[in-house]
C-alpha cells in the first residue's frame, strides 16, 4: 500500500470547487469523489486476496453466482443479467475460466439457441475457498464500522434503484 497522504484529497478538491464558485456541487462532488476512490481501495483488497487463486473480481463473481444455483450452471445471458455486466465481458469471463477448467459450456438442454456455462468440480471447490478467503480477509474486516454498514447498504442501495440498476 502506498504511504498515506498528510491531507484529505477530496477535502481539498471540494475547497478547490467552492474556491472556483461552484459550492452548489462542490459537496455532490466530493461524494461521487469519494465512492470511486473506495471503490478502487476495496477493489485492490479483493484482487489481492484473489490473486493466489488466480482469480479476478470479474471471474469471481461468475464462479460465485454459479455455484448458488441449484445446478451449477446458467444461461450466459441470464448470468450477464445477474452480473449487471455486458455479455462480452461474460464471455472474456467464461473463456479465461473455461481454459483453467473451472466452467465448461454446453447447450441448454431445451433451447438450442441457448448456452448454458457450468461450475466444473474444481471450479465449485475454488469458489468456495476464495470465498472463504474473502469472508475471512475483506468481509469480516470490511474497514466499514459496524454501525455504518447498514447506512451504508441503504444509502447506496436507494442510489442504485434510483439510477435504475433495479425496481424492487
Amino acid at each position: 500500500m502506498a504511504t498515506p497522504l498528510p491531507r484529505d484529497p477530496i477535502a481539498d478538491a471540494r475547497g478547490n470547487w467552492e474556491r472556483a464558485g461552484w459550492s452548489d456541487v462542490a459537496a455532490p462532488m466530493a461524494a461521487v469523489t469519494a465512492i470511486m476512490r473506495t471503490q478502487q481501495l476495496l477493489l485492490a483488497r479483493v484482487e489481492g486476496v484473489l490473486k493466489p487463486f488466480g482469480l479476478t473480481f470479474a471471474r469471481y463473481e461468475l464462479l460465485a453466482l454459479l455455484s448458488f444455483t441449484r445446478s451449477g450452471a446458467l444461461p450466459m445471458n441470464k448470468a450477464s443479467a445477474l452480473l449487471q455486466v455486458h455479455p462480452t465481458s461474460v464471455t472474456n469471463a467464461v473463456d479465461r475460466l473455461q481454459d483453467a477448467g473451472l466452467v465448461v459450456r454446453s447447450r441448454h438442454p431445451t433451447d438450442g439457441r441457448t448456452t448454458l456455462v457450468e461450475l466444473t468440480r474444481e471450479g465449485k471447490a475454488l469458489a468456495r475457498q476464495a470465498t472463504l478467503a474473502l469472508n475471512e480477509e475483506v468481509f469480516a474486516s470490511s474497514g466499514f464500522p459496524e454501525q455504518d454498514v447498514d447506512d451504508l447498504i441503504r444509502i447506496l442501495g436507494r442510489f442504485r434503484r434510483n439510477a435504475g440498476d433495479f425496481t424492487g
